[in-house]
């Protein structure tokens, strides 16, 4: 059994990743590699969690990365080599069309994030204001009270009660 270096596995890897985005099998006879060790070596890369596009199950969740990665490889393609492209692996173009939108408009959405970022720290620099104005108006109402209190007790040491008066 052949042992092969973490940097060959990378490289191989890296095959099957865009830009040359080749088959297993085409790899396979390019390296000289049995197929079940290249997808061997694919399934220990995707459980790291390393994008590794693939002919993978449709409902299997696609990371962040390999979801790009996809929308960039197929961002020039026409509709036929689109759907070529996701026959091979096993995707719908929809799925791929969805990806692109949803990039699409976490780009977008960045200035309404900031806009939304400044407004919630304007609210809060209000509500932080009006805290310690209550609070302030709190401390005073609590420091009255404590001198009252302090002024009965002096009150009543000079003036003791008579409860049989």
């Amino acid at each position: 059994m052949a042992h092969y270096s973490s940097e060959r596995k990378q490289a191989v890897l890296n095959k099957l990743l865009p830009p040359q985005s080749l088959s297993v099998a085409e790899v396979s006879r390019q390296e000289g590699i049995h197929v079940s060790t290249l997808y061997t070596w694919r399934n220990e890369a995707k459980s790291k969690g390393i994008p590794v596009p693939g002919h993978t199950n449709p409902s299997e969740p696609w990371s962040a990365e390999a979801k790009l990665a996809t929308v960039i490889e197929t961002a020039t393609f026409s509709e036929a080599e689109l759907s070529q492209y996701c026959r091979e692996k096993g995707l719908y173009p929809e799925q791929v069309k969805n990806w692109k939108a949803e990039a699409l408009l976490g780009f977008a959405s960045r200035t309404e994030l900031d806009k939304e970022a400044k407004r919630q720290a304007r609210d809060d620099r209000r509500a932080v204001k009006q805290l310690k104005q209550e609070l302030a108006r709190k401390e005073k109402a609590l420091a009255e009270a404590a001198a009252l209190l302090v002024l009965r007790k002096k009150l009543n040491a000079l003036w003791p009660d008579n409860e049989e008066e």
